[in-house]
């Protein structure tokens, strides 16, 4: 796609790409935790680095160097993409830092919050409406948000930062004129050098560069399990509204609050309890709304 392009138009078939990328994400924090050893910085930068072969390897198999070449020549493509490039990396970096503090409920609770963020943007930079059930929606969530700020504000500002960064980075993705892998490919050569200067600075013991085979086949995979969700990601949101999207993005902080529940053990106090079930009460509020709609733009028009 030559990134002089307009934006694509929704293709629709987007809701298998979605509910691949949001599984793979609800589970990596069963992988992150075995790179506990190495610092957020550092393992974020080994992530783009890894997805830089990853990517190149698949744009080859695929003949989309001519893709890559045109929107690395497109400058507002090129900018927009430097700008997105920056929101994912703040997403991984306050997610890393969610895992090593074992803050897996406020990871959760941050996605749990961002598709509630998506319809917001969705409003004001996509002109899509909100129903007055949306906006419903979003004030319990607020509620329940409020109410965490008293017992969690230690680690509130991990679920905002997640669901803002995430949700701008998505809006991002969605208008900007250029395919899901080379976009994705783009994003992390912007970040290599910043990357390596990371790796570079951090202590050689915790930064992966100390020739334990066993760390570098998990950072190996962890650019894997990078590219391939993330390219799944992009491909649904080009192909599925932006607050759909946002409905299926449930499945991920669901998993994750499971396993904060039951594998990996962080404590549920009753304050917090309590705020996820207003959030969880705003989610039903928002999906009954979208399915309502759903079934409304259905019915046969009269004759």
């Amino acid at each position: 796609m030559s990134a002089t392009n307009s934006p694509q138009p929704q293709q629709g078939g987007g809701l298998p790409f979605a509910i691949g990328a949001y599984t793979l994400w609800g589970f990596i924090p069963l992988y992150l935790v075995l790179l506990n050893a190495v610092p957020p910085f550092a393992l974020v930068g080994w992530r783009i680095l890894w997805t830089i072969p990853i990517c190149a390897l698949i744009i080859v198999l695929r003949g989309q160097w001519p893709d890559v070449k045109a929107a690395l020549l497109h400058r507002r493509t090129l900018g927009w993409l430097v700008i997105s490039g920056v929101l994912i990396t703040v997403n991984w970096v306050t997610y890393i830092i969610a895992v090593q503090r074992g803050a897996f409920y406020a990871a959760s609770l941050g996605y749990y919050i961002n598709p509630l963020v998506n319809v917001l943007l969705g409003t004001v930079f996509l002109h899509e409406r909100l129903s007055r059930f949306q906006w419903l929606a979003v004030g319990v969530a607020a509620i329940g948000i409020a109410i965490l700020a008293f017992e969690a504000g230690d680690t509130l500002y991990i679920s905002l930062i997640l669901a803002f960064s995430f949700a701008f980075y998505g809006l991002v993705r969605k208008r900007v004129p250029v395919g899901a892998l080379p976009g994705l490919t783009i994003e992390a050569l912007v970040l290599a050098v910043p990357a390596a200067i990371t790796i570079g600075l951090t202590t050689t013991g915790e930064s992966g560069l100390s020739g334990d085979w066993h760390i570098q086949a998990l950072l190996f995979g962890a650019g894997i399990w990078t590219a391939i969700p993330l390219l799944l990601f992009a491909t649904a949101a080009r192909r599925m509204s932006y607050s759909r999207l946002g409905f299926v993005q449930f499945l991920a902080p669901t998993i994750v609050f499971i396993l904060g529940l039951t594998v990996l053990d962080e404590p549920l106090d009753m304050l917090r309890l309590v705020s996820f079930i207003f959030i969880w009460v705003a989610i039903a509020i928002f999906c009954a709304d979208l399915l309502h709609r759903n079934r409304v733009k259905k019915r046969p028009v009269p004759a």
